[in-house]
């Protein structure tokens, strides 16, 4: 035994060459690396058995290698020659946050290859090999547990089998989504884990949502593909009852959220139909459905970077111009190829250096690989009806991406749904001094307002209201009465207003030729006669009314207008008078005073209401359909019942030829008619005072206020009315040629 001792305590004898072998060596350098990790226990119990037998205690640091020979300072020394780094790997800028697509692509790719791996990571290596395996076998459980959970949760519908590539690590839960554990929700969504849970939820909602036990949206996506579109809309009602979490961050964060759903929507649909991509390269998620309506007067600052729903007319019309998605650059010096960069909307890309050659530029645009898309702005005004008293309109400026390019044109009544966005204007800073960021609202949804008047919101007590008003058989009598009811006299007037406001049916014959059921009435009298008190009743009366003075008046300004953008500096088209009165009022005073060239420009938009532009480049046809109320004076200031009407007025044939009722207005004299005329001004005066109370005076004019429909419920029962389309019965073709006849023949005497 004492022997078999001393022969392990016996030192070591050194290798022959020790001394002269560099530390740095090849050979030298891999025994000093440690050797590779053990992969099992077996491996772990014989190195510590080695370990107990080699009595390493009694050696003496002489015993081993010389790790410092006498040349080995040189290692240490400067050599710039050898400084010269690899271009492709200098990284000397600060990039911003990668796109999340590119980013989603990379981490799917970095997932794949982890999963293909059985050896331990560089994690792993700091467990216990014991617990290792019980980590390892954990995973296995859990992966095929969510595979099992995915394809309950998922239904496999026709070729799409509800899986996808990153399904190999876990996502969160509805209560896990919900704790929101960020400063935003914006950041929260940013999160890999959070990205992976709202995945998982809009793909089950998009498959599993049904109504009245048919699925709602799959067979969208069938139609969908096709007719070849781009825009798969969703209910933002039916989300919010399905899954509310989606629908709290679709509310609060729409950029981030609808790009998770454009990116499922898009996996799903080339899933099951795998050559789409050829047609359409994107799907975009379209939302429906937003439960809230909000005027442009109404956006705060509360409501930046939110979902918003807002209504309004179209006034004005870009070209369609291609903006950056991908860039890349060329780098002029070395003829570098630089990118691709991301670009925004909100941020512009500065290139500091070349990572090929370290200059600071110049660059130039790469046109050949840079990915372009096209894009189109448009202003929305408030609805006319909608301005308050004494308020100018307010405007917004929309954005269109894709496929809702050129979706409306100026005149057109919408209803937008999307992104209300701010972004940098720098001329806003220079006009007021202090940080002034400009507004901006991204579409996501338009949905046109043929139809608007159902839009309207009549609750079930204004129709039973309405309904009652109509079963009475003197409604004719009563609506004549409530136009405009402080004005006295004048019936035929207010009969002829009555009607226009109600209006006829327009007729599309064949689709082809289209005929106006609008009515164009003009007024003719004496000064002082109430023609301007009638307009002005009519444009508080009328849901869609545009109010404009003849003198002030101009052909562009009644029709349309090509205008140059002051940004793009390229031509634009913007709606007049008769465009923004769409399905509404046209009112024009002074009508007289109005140049002749002027004039001669609305003939179109009053017969054929449509207005046709041939400028800069521009061809297009806006529509005009209103009805035209204008009011003139006769020539010298008074009418002279001894002429013609054409030759009391200083208008052409055919404009009045437009003009469906032409009424005189005269301010004769009577002793008696102005007695009473007077009489009833005063009373209105005393009526209308704030501190009048109805005691039973006894006044001169007796008013029957009973009969007298007021102001909104007369907009309302006008609303209600217009969306009937009445049709003739047993209609005697006979007496209506022989009344047009007769018609004829009087005014040709």
């Amino acid at each position: 035994m004492v022997v078999m001792m001393a022969e392990r305590k016996r030192p070591r004898e050194p290798s022959p060459n020790a001394e002269s072998r560099s530390p740095y060596s090849s050979g030298s350098f891999l025994n000093l690396t440690s050797p590779p990790p053990p992969s099992d226990t077996d491996g772990d119990i014989e190195v510590e058995e080695n370990l107990i037998e080699d009595d390493i205690s009694d050696i003496s640091e002489e015993d081993g290698e010389n790790l410092y020979n006498s040349d080995f300072e040189r290692d240490y020394e400067e050599r710039p020659e050898l400084d010269n780094y690899d271009s492709d790997n200098i990284d000397d800028e600060e990039h911003e946050e990668l796109d999340l697509t590119i980013r989603r692509n990379i981490e799917r790719i970095m997932d794949e290859r982890d999963a293909r791996g059985n050896e331990r990571t560089a994690a792993d290596y700091l467990l216990d090999t014991n617990n290792y395996l019980q980590e390892k076998t954990k995973r296995r459980r859990r992966k095929v547990t969510e595979v099992t959970q995915e394809q309950e949760v998922v239904p496999q519908i026709g070729e799409f089998d509800g899986d996808s590539d990153d399904d190999d690590y876990e996502g969160m839960n509805n209560e896990e989504l919900a704790d929101v554990k960020a400063t935003s929700i914006s950041e929260w969504i940013k999160n890999p884990a959070v990205q992976k849970g709202i995945v998982r939820q809009f793909r089950n909602f998009i498959c599993k949502y049904k109504k009245d036990g048919k699925s709602v949206y799959w067979p969208r996506i069938e139609e969908l593909t096709k007719d070849q579109l781009q825009s798969l809309e969703f209910s933002y009602v039916h989300l919010e009852s399905d899954k509310p979490i989606l629908a709290r961050f679709l509310k609060k964060s729409p950029a981030e959220i609808l790009q998770v759903f454009d990116e499922v929507a898009t996996d799903i649909i080339l899933k099951k139909h795998p050559h789409y991509e050829e047609l359409n390269k994107e799907i975009h998620v379209r939302i429906t459905d937003y439960p809230i309506l909000y005027t442009l007067r109404e956006l705060r600052h509360t409501h930046l970077n939110t979902l918003v729903r807002i209504s309004g007319v179209v006034t004005r019309r870009t070209g369609v111009f291609p903006q950056l998605k991908f860039v890349k650059y060329n780098c002029l010096k070395c003829g570098g190829v630089l990118g691709p960069y991301t670009q925004d909307i909100q941020s512009e890309i500065k290139l500091n250096h070349c990572s090929y050659c370290q200059s600071k530029g110049p660059f130039s645009l790469n046109t050949e690989q840079t990915m372009y898309s096209d894009y189109q702005k448009i202003t929305m005004q408030e609805t006319p009806g909608t301005i308050p008293a004494g308020r100018l309109p307010r405007h917004r400026e929309v954005i269109l991406l894709c496929d809702l390019i050129d979706s409306v044109k100026p005149g057109d009544e919408i209803e937008i749904t999307g992104i209300y966005r701010n972004n940098f204007d720098i001329s806003l800073n220079v006009k007021n001094g202090f940080p002034v960021f400009a507004t901006v609202i991204e579409a996501n949804y338009i949905v046109k307002r043929e139809d608007f008047y159902s839009t309207y919101k009549l609750t079930g007590e204004d129709r039973e209201q309405l309904k009652n008003l109509a079963e009475d058989p003197k409604i004719a009598q009563k609506i004549y009465k409530s136009i405009a009811p402080s004005i006295y006299g004048h019936e035929d007037i207010k009969r002829a207003i009555a009607l226009s406001l109600f209006g006829g049916v327009a007729k599309n014959i064949q689709d082809k030729h289209r005929l106006r059921g609008d009515i164009n009435i003009l007024m003719l009298g004496d000064p002082g006669t109430a023609k301007s008190q009638f307009l002005k009743y009519v444009e508080k009366t009328a849901y869609r009314a545009v109010y404009t003075s003849g003198r002030g008046s101009s052909s562009v300004g009644l029709t349309a207008s090509v205008k140059k953008d002051t940004i793009t500096r390229e031509w634009t088209l913007e709606g007049g008078a008769f465009v923004l009165a769409d399905h509404g009022v046209c009112l024009i005073d002074e009508f007289d005073k109005m140049e002749d060239k002027d004039r001669v420009s609305i003939h179109e938009a009053m017969e054929q209401q449509t207005i046709s532009i041939s400028k800069a480049g521009i061809n297009s046809t806006l529509n005009a359909r209103c009805a035209v109320i204008a009011a003139a004076n006769p020539i010298g200031g008074r009418y002279n019942t001894s002429k013609p009407f054409s030759d009391n007025v200083e208008l052409t044939e055919p404009i009045l030829s437009r003009f469906d009722v032409l009424c005189v207005v005269k301010d004769t004299v009577d002793p008696t008619v102005d007695e009473i005329l007077a009489n009833f001004v005063v009373e209105s005066h005393v009526r209308s005072h704030p501190d009048y109370h109805d005691e039973g005076e006894d006044f001169t004019v007796q008013r029957d206020n009973r009969s007298v429909i007021s102001q909104d419920l007369l907009r309302k029962y006008i609303i209600y009315a217009k969306q009937i389309k009445p049709q003739l019965t047993n209609l005697d073709e006979h007496m209506i040629s022989d009344l047009y006849s007769k018609l004829r023949k009087e005014v040709s005497i």
